[in-house]
């Protein structure tokens, strides 16, 4: 049974985490995150990821692989994602 992920970011530049974004798409496949990046429309410095992922676990084996790490660093993250986890 997958869980549905919620990760809320706070960016530098919008533009900056979409191509990121776009450039893992293998990755996050491979390790079985089917997610969408959004914009929050109140906030430019806000992005939205939602999604399914198969466990926790997963999730958080793919978040903090050095090659992800690398990625939200170079894309302009700022400080920890804030991470909801749903089930149903």
């Amino acid at each position: 049974m997958s869980i549905t992920v919620v990760v809320a970011l706070k960016v530098e530049d919008y533009g900056k985490v979409e191509a990121s974004f776009n450039q893992r798409k293998d990755a996050r496949e491979a390790a079985g995150l089917e997610v969408n990046l959004y914009r929050d429309m109140g906030d430019a410095n806000r992005a939205v990821v939602i999604g399914s992922a198969p466990s926790k676990e997963a999730f958080f084996e793919f978040m903090t692989s050095p090659e992800q790490q690398e990625a939200m660093k170079e894309a302009g993250i700022q400080g920890p994602p804030d991470l909801t986890f749903l089930e149903g």
